[in-house]
C-alpha cells in the first residue's frame, strides 16, 4: 500500500470509527429507554447519549491532540537545553525534507525512551518525546525516529489514531454508565416486563449489557490491530525520508532495550507510541496470542525489515 492510498484508507477508517462511537452511546441511551424509560414520551435517554456521542467525535478531532499531550504531562521543548534544541532542529530538518509543515514539539519527562505524533492533520500536529529518548539515542537516531512521526503525520495516521483514543475513553465511561445504572435500576420499574415478555427482557437486557462490558476490552483490540498495520508503513516511509533505514534499526533496538515502562504514558495512549510503552518484554514476544494483545508489532520483525531495506540499497 502506497502513501496515497493508506491516506485515502485512514480518511474512510476515521468516519467509519467516529459513526461506530456515536452507534455505541446511541445503543447505551436505547437500553436505558428500554429498561428505564417507561412512562416517558421522549427517548431522553437515547438523545443524551446521541448527543454525548456527537459531542465526543466533534471533541476529540478538535481537541483531543491537547487531551492526549494533557495526559502525558507534556510541556513544550526548553530550548535553552541543548538536547531539546538539537531535537527541534531534526524536527525542523524531517519537516523540511518530507516538504511539510513543521509540527509543534513537546517534552514528557519521563527516563524511558520513546515518542508518538498526534493531531488532526499535518497543519495542526504534534511530535512529543520523552526526555530518555533525547539522552538514549545519537543525531542519526533521532533523525530515523522524527521521520517515522512525520510519516505518520503525512499519512494522516495521526487523525485515525486520535479519534481511536477518544474512542477509547468514551467507550470506558459509556460502559461505567450502563454497569451502574444496571446495578441501580435492578429493582426499578422496566418497560417491557409485563406479561408473557420476562424471558425477552432478560434476554435483551444480558445482551445490552454483556455489550456495554464488553466494549471497552474490544476497542482496546481495536487499537491495537489498527496500529499494527501503520508501523510497518512509518517504518518505511521513515526509512526512505532519512535514506538510512539502520539508524531506525538502531533506534529501535535501543528503544526496546529498555525494560522499564513509560510511565508518564497510559495504555490509551498506548498505539500511539513508536513502541510499546509497557516495556521491552512486550515488544519482543511473536505469535498469535502475543499479537492480539500487542500494540506493535514484534520488534525483530521491525529491524529485519529494516536491515533488509539497507541491504537491497547496497
Amino acid at each position: 500500500m502506497n502513501i496515497y492510498e493508506q491516506k485515502s484508507r485512514n480518511a474512510r477508517d476515521t468516519w467509519i470509527i467516529a459513526g461506530l462511537l456515536i452507534l455505541f452511546f446511541l445503543f447505551i441511551g436505547a437500553g436505558f429507554d428500554y429498561f428505564y424509560g417507561a412512562g416517558m414520551s421522549v427517548p431522553v435517554f437515547s438523545i443524551a447519549a446521541l448527543s454525548a456521542g456527537l459531542i465526543s467525535s466533534f471533541a476529540g478531532y478538535m481537541s483531543g491532540d491537547k487531551m492526549v499531550l494533557y495526559s502525558c504531562r507534556a510541556m513544550p521543548l526548553d530550548l535553552n537545553d541543548p538536547k531539546q534544541r538539537q531535537w527541534q532542529n531534526v524536527v525542523e530538518e524531517m519537516s523540511i525534507a518530507g516538504g511539510m509543515p513543521l509540527p509543534k514539539t513537546y517534552i514528557i519527562d519521563d527516563p524511558d525512551p520513546n515518542a508518538f505524533a498526534t493531531g488532526r492533520d499535518p497543519s495542526h500536529s504534534s511530535i512529543a518525546v520523552t526526555r530518555g529518548l533525547l539522552g538514549a539515542l545519537n543525531r542519526e537516531e533521532q533523525q530515523a525516529v522524527a521521520a517515522h512521526e512525520m510519516s505518520h503525520i503525512k499519512n494522516y495516521d495521526i487523525r485515525l489514531m486520535l479519534i481511536i483514543a477518544v474512542l477509547i475513553g468514551a467507550i470506558a465511561l459509556a460502559s461505567d454508565w450502563a454497569a451502574r445504572g444496571f446495578m441501580r435500576g435492578r429493582g426499578g420499574r422496566r418497560r417491557g416486563s409485563g406479561k408473557g415478555s420476562g424471558g425477552a427482557v432478560l434476554i435483551i437486557m444480558a445482551i445490552w449489557l454483556v455489550t456495554a462490558i464488553l466494549a471497552p476490552f474490544l476497542s482496546r483490540i481495536m487499537a491495537m490491530f489498527v496500529s499494527r498495520k501503520r508501523e510497518y508503513l512509518a517504518d518505511a516511509s521513515g526509512a526512505e525520508l532519512t535514506r538510512n533505514p539502520l539508524a531506525l534499526a538502531s533506534a529501535l533496538d535501543k528503544i526496546s532495550s529498555r525494560v522499564d515502562p513509560t510511565r508518564s504514558i497510559n495504555q490509551g495512549n498506548a498505539h500511539l507510541c513508536i513502541c510499546d510503552p509497557k516495556g521491552s518484554a512486550v515488544g519482543f514476544r511473536e505469535g498469535s496470542f502475543s499479537d492480539l494483545f500487542a500494540t506493535h508489532p514484534p520488534i525483530r520483525k521491525r529491524v529485519e525489515i529494516l536491515k533488509s531495506m539497507a541491504y537491497a540499497h547496497l
